[in-house]
């Protein structure tokens, strides 16, 4: 990494007061994988905090998602990725594979999230994608669902064989000790360099877009496989203003788009119900997220092929 860093989407990095001390590390971590291998439930523990969101359904996350966890002298910056999509060749997924090729390129270090046990043609797709020089760790997710503990010693021996990996570590993303021991592991391979944020940041990410984040997964979440993946949720009207009984109050105004009449008759459910019932969701999570009284209305509009539309998906915030 270069001595005047810039931020992981690309811009000037602001060193925060302090940021010379001396033993400091930082660095940036990117986590790949192929959709629905359990990365942004990782990245939710590692940094400590929900700021990725998580659901059954593949292709959950969109962006790049920068977390940071600072502990002791070292800073872990993790970049979490949307799944490298090879299914569909649609603008969305077009856009979605570039932020993944973008995150790969400029890094300290590559975890590559599979499922314990586990190697499919979407795995290899992406394990293609990592780049010569850039030490990766192999993480064997979701050990907790190996029935037969037996069967990872050949397993990681065949994947040795796939990719230099510099270490293998199989863990579960929800268990406490398995995350710590992760850390130890990736910050060996941190440069010594002062940080690139203040200690008590947790994401790069603005409160706008994390409610965006929000109300899509109550959406996936109470729309299962029903809905398809390209539905999507755009904020309207963001506003803060102080309140007296609350201290801090926001209100939200916020379109969910999706692609048939159909599906909008889904999203609302019967009397309204379902939509309520996200709204619900979504502002209580949100209130906890922000410290705020949060206000939160949510309309459903069709638009039938955006995900199809390049000028339409740059609109909706893909790159």
């Amino acid at each position: 990494m270069s001595d005047a860093p810039e931020t992981p989407d690309g811009g000037p990095q602001q060193k925060p007061p302090g940021a010379d001390a001396a033993g400091q590390r930082c660095g940036v971590i990117a986590i790949v994988g192929k959709p629905n291998v359990g990365k942004s439930t990782l990245l939710n523990a590692l940094v400590g905090q929900k700021i990725s969101i998580t659901s059954n359904k593949a292709q959950t996350t969109r962006h790049r998602i920068t977390g940071i966890r600072t502990r002791g002298q070292t800073q872990f910056i993790f970049a979490d990725t949307p799944g490298f999509q090879t299914r569909h060749n649609t603008a969305l997924n077009k856009s979605l594979n570039k932020t993944v090729l973008g995150a790969v390129g400029d890094v300290d270090l590559v975890l590559f999230v599979v499922e314990a046990g586990k190697f499919l043609p979407a795995d290899a797709k992406v394990l293609e994608l990592l780049k010569p020089g850039i030490p990766a760790l192999l993480v064997a997710n979701k050990l907790d669902e190996v029935h037969r503990r037996g069967d990872i010693a050949p397993w990681l021996q065949e994947m040795q064989q796939r990719h230099a990996f510099a270490e293998f570590v199989p863990m579960s993303a929800k268990n406490a000790k398995d995350v710590e021991r992760l850390f130890a592991i990736c910050e060996k391979y941190l440069p010594d360099q002062p940080w690139w944020y203040a200690e008590d940041e947790l994401t790069d990410r603005s409160e706008k877009f994390l409610a965006s984040e929000t109300v899509r997964e109550k959406l996936f979440r109470f729309t299962g496989d029903e809905l398809p993946y390209t539905s999507t949720v755009i904020i309207d009207k963001f506003e803060e203003e102080p309140s007296p009984k609350h201290g801090r109050m926001v209100k939200i105004a916020a379109t969910i788009v999706v692609e048939r009449d159909g599906h909008k008759a889904m999203v609302i459910g019967d009397k309204g119900e379902r939509l309520k019932r996200i709204g619900t969701e979504a502002r209580q999570e949100l209130e906890k997220l922000m410290g705020a009284k949060v206000f939160l209305e949510i309309w459903v509009k069709v638009r039938s092929g955006w995900a199809d539309d390049e000028a339409r998906v740059r609109s909706f915030g893909y790159e």
